[in-house]
């Protein structure tokens, strides 16, 4: 299932450095199926071709308010038709200040001004013109008729500056879209959630820890955050960059994240517990690296907390969703978790379905049954899971 699949986006191209990142962005929206057209401004042409994004997007690609190829000569209406939004990427000064004026001196504003559909703009130029207090009232303006307003980013210039004004990267752009899209089913909602393995320190080189790769944990504080969530992640070591829109709080072992968890915990509504967490940890760490020798190591194990278990036992524990991952008898162990740790919701898998792969099967269990889902991306189950919370949950304000 592709977020964006039947999804029909009309892609503004202005003219900044930033317009070869839009390259990029017509290939991640079309490889996740959006229809995409895009309309390239006189300038925009001077930094990347129409043949670049003709080929990209399998649509011709349109630049002129006159085009005799739109039977009626009407690009600036029929462009729009059927448009789920339009998303200027770059958005340059000049053409921010020409929407707010109302401006329809060619095809891009001309369109922008007859549309019915959301209108989107990643502003891209150089610091001094981002600050500059004619942008900073164009940008208000912006915002105050509905337009909605995606970046910029700060770090390094084409121009050699570092500031803000640089436009958001396209994956980011991307998620945003997505996100934009998706129904906000947990839209005034607090989750906190962890995910990835614990890493529980033997000497100052060596540890315990797992095979858990955070793949199914972060594509869960994910489609939250894509949900209209407010997401905390918890997260051991893993090498998964943070999702777009959440808070991200790192640690390496168990008691670290039982930590993190609880401070992050006031105000949560629903709690989901998929890292895999060390059941044991060595009671204690050695200071120095223990040395090769021909002998036995025995090392002495004790039980790490168990933080789903903690969480569910608070007297205004929030929705409490675990993670089962189980060799054998996936059933009578999932099911046997939930009940033992009284959580309204366990979500069950076997460890040879999916355990650091990119997709997975799973089993939901709640007071109504097993639901199994069938193979697929682990964004995609998650979603799914989302789904299955927001159905479960109280709404708000009852």
């Amino acid at each position: 299932m592709n977020s964006l699949a039947g999804r029909k986006l009309v892609l503004g191209v202005t003219g900044g450095v930033a317009a070869y990142k839009a390259a990029e962005l017509v290939r991640l929206l079309v490889k996740d199926g959006a229809d995409v057209h895009v309309v390239l401004s006189v300038a925009g042409a001077r930094f990347v071709t129409a043949v670049t994004f003709q080929a990209l997007s399998g649509n011709p690609v349109w630049t002129d308010l006159w085009d005799p190829r739109m039977g009626n000569n009407m690009a600036h209406i029929d462009l729009t038709r059927g448009a789920d939004a339009i998303l200027i990427a770059p958005a340059t000064a000049d053409v921010i200040a020409r929407l707010v004026q109302g401006r329809a001196d060619d095809l891009l504003t001309t369109l922008c001004l007859a549309r019915d559909c959301p209108l989107v703009v990643a502003p891209a130029m150089n610091r001094q013109m981002w600050e500059h207090p004619a942008t900073r009232r164009n940008i208000a303006q912006l915002g105050a008729d509905g337009v909605a307003i995606w970046g910029p980013d700060a770090g390094e210039q084409a121009c050699g500056e570092v500031g803000p004004g640089r436009m958001l990267e396209p994956e980011a752009l991307f998620e945003r879209l997505v996100a934009h899209f998706t129904p906000k089913r947990l839209a005034g909602r607090k989750v906190v959630l962890t995910a990835g393995p614990t890493f529980e320190a033997v000497d100052p080189v060596r540890g315990i820890t797992n095979t858990s790769s955070g793949k199914m944990g972060y594509a869960l504080a994910l489609a939250c955050a894509r949900a209209g969530a407010e997401v905390v992640l918890v997260s051991g070591p893993t090498g998964l960059a943070a999702p777009d829109g959440l808070v991200r709080v790192s640690v390496k072992s168990a008691l670290e994240m039982r930590d993190a968890v609880f401070a992050a915990l006031p105000g949560a509504d629903v709690f989901i517990g998929v890292a895999a967490v060390a059941d044991y940890r060595p009671a204690a760490a050695s200071e120095h690296k223990i040395k090769k020798s021909g002998s036995a190591l025995t090392l002495e194990l004790v039980p790490n907390p168990d933080i789903l278990a903690e969480v569910a036992a608070q007297p205004d524990a929030p929705f409490c969703v675990g993670f089962a991952a189980e060799s054998r008898e996936l059933d009578t162990y999932a099911e046997g978790k939930r009940r033992a740790k009284r959580l309204p919701m366990v979500i069950g898998n076997l460890i040879r379905d999916g355990l650091g792969t990119d997709d997975n099967v799973i089993v939901i269990y709640d007071d109504a049954g097993r639901h199994p889902l069938e193979r697929a991306s682990k964004a995609v189950l998650a979603a799914g899971i989302v789904t299955h919370i927001a159905g479960l949950l109280t709404p708000c304000g009852k």
